[in-house]
């Protein structure tokens, strides 16, 4: 299991110094309904948006 996660969305309430996700857990889903086929395809169900 990965030690660090990364993100670089510094509006998310889980974003942390260092571009760490302090998050619990990760939930990723593909956006298109289908196995997906790059990165592009793929949406971070975490994000919660915090106001900077």
């Amino acid at each position: 299991m990965a030690q660090d996660v990364l993100c670089e969305v510094n509006n998310c309430s889980y974003w942390g110094q260092g571009n760490k996700c302090k998050a619990e857990a990760i939930y990723v889903i593909s956006n298109t309904g289908k196995k997906a086929g790059s990165s592009e395809e793929t949406d971070c169900k975490t994000f919660e948006p915090t106001d900077l």
